[in-house]
């Protein structure tokens, strides 16, 4: 008798032990990577605290990241694109932020520095243009991400596929 209720406990073990648990993620994970490239221009006032909000309509995928990029200026017809975070100073000892975080479902821009916004020359505040570019998880170990155009060219994403988002 022990040793059928030692075999009968030795095959329910082996049968829980092979028992698979799934875990359910709200948040979907794709082996096809979205590779999006949006262009958005924005204006920074104390109104809006001088943040801008870009939603993400579909959510991007949870292993998805978001890189950014602000039009610096336009040289010889040459968009110099910076990859944010970006610090700028100026003379006076002042210095600018352009920082932005991201989640699924939309990506904040903000500006800040060690000085009244208030006093800032509206060319920093109004009219500025990013980028926003989606990648897979692990792709900006493989690509020199401070060049727009590297990343854009390793991605297979044209200038012309860019999508423009009115805020």
């Amino acid at each position: 008798m022990k040793k059928i209720t030692l075999l009968l406990a030795f095959i329910g073990m082996m049968t829980l032990q092979s028992c698979e648990v799934t875990e359910v993620y709200d948040s979907p994970v794709s082996n096809n990577p979205r590779t999006e490239v949006f262009e958005v221009t924005a204006s920074f006032n104390s109104n809006n605290n001088y943040t801008k909000l870009v939603v993400f309509d579909p959510p991007i995928y949870a292993n998805d990241s978001v890189l950014m990029y602000h039009l610096y200026e336009v040289v010889n017809g040459q968009d110099v694109w910076k990859l944010m975070p970006q610090t700028y100073y100026f003379n006076d000892g002042g210095a600018l932020d352009y920082n932005y975080d991201f989640t699924r479902f939309n990506a904040k821009i903000s500006l800040s520095a060690n000085f009244n916004l208030n006093t800032l020359a509206s060319s920093w505040t109004q009219n500025q243009t990013f980028r926003l570019v989606i990648i897979p998880d692990g792709f900006a170990k493989t690509v020199n991400k401070n060049n727009i155009d590297s990343v854009m060219s390793a991605l297979k994403v044209s200038k012309s596929e860019v999508k423009k988002i009115s805020l």
